[in-house]
């Protein structure tokens, strides 16, 4: 019962420290902050409050998958960028010439800098889009459908680019 006992001591440790830092997300950091710098809207048509918006989302992404805290300045992991595309654009028309069904498409250009580790800093655009019936407006529940979709695939592109080693 000893060598049990001895054995379970000796390798349970392996368990938990073993691999580092690890979640079941993908994300492996040493890192313990970070911070996401306002993401300037800069697209040819401006959508009033996307930029707060894709901003707040991209924070609760993090925090939601991760362990690090939100700091304001002096992040060990520093997000930043701009918003560069906000199109809506038809993707199928009817007989009569008019949109069957629109698409929404928003694109970020994303800075990432790992003060930790600068070799995994990266400059990089990502995009995602959301289609919707061409008798739809983009307004109240269909925008914020689309907007949610958007952002989750957005901000989920934007971790696995800066924190998931798989």
């Amino acid at each position: 019962m000893k060598l049990y006992k001895h054995i379970l001591v000796a390798i349970l440790p392996l368990f938990f420290f073993g691999c580092g830092i690890y979640s079941f997300t993908g994300i492996e950091t040493n890192a313990e902050t970070f911070q996401v710098n306002y993401f300037q809207n800069t697209a040819n048509l401006i959508e009033p409050g996307l930029d707060r918006d894709f901003t707040i989302a991209l924070q609760d992404q993090i925090q939601n998958l991760s362990s690090l805290s939100l700091v304001n300045s002096n992040g060990d992991l520093v997000y930043e960028g701009e918003i560069t595309q906000y199109r809506i654009s038809p993707t199928t028309a009817t007989a009569n010439s008019t949109a069957a069904q629109n698409r929404l498409t928003i694109g970020v250009n994303v800075r990432f800098y790992n003060k930790l580790n600068e070799e995994e800093n990266f400059e990089k655009s990502f995009s995602f889009f959301y289609d919707y019936t061409g008798s739809q407006l983009l307004t109240g529940a269909t925008k914020d459908t689309a907007f949610e979709e958007i952002f989750q695939r957005l901000t989920q592109d934007i971790i696995n680019a800066s924190l998931a080693n798989w």
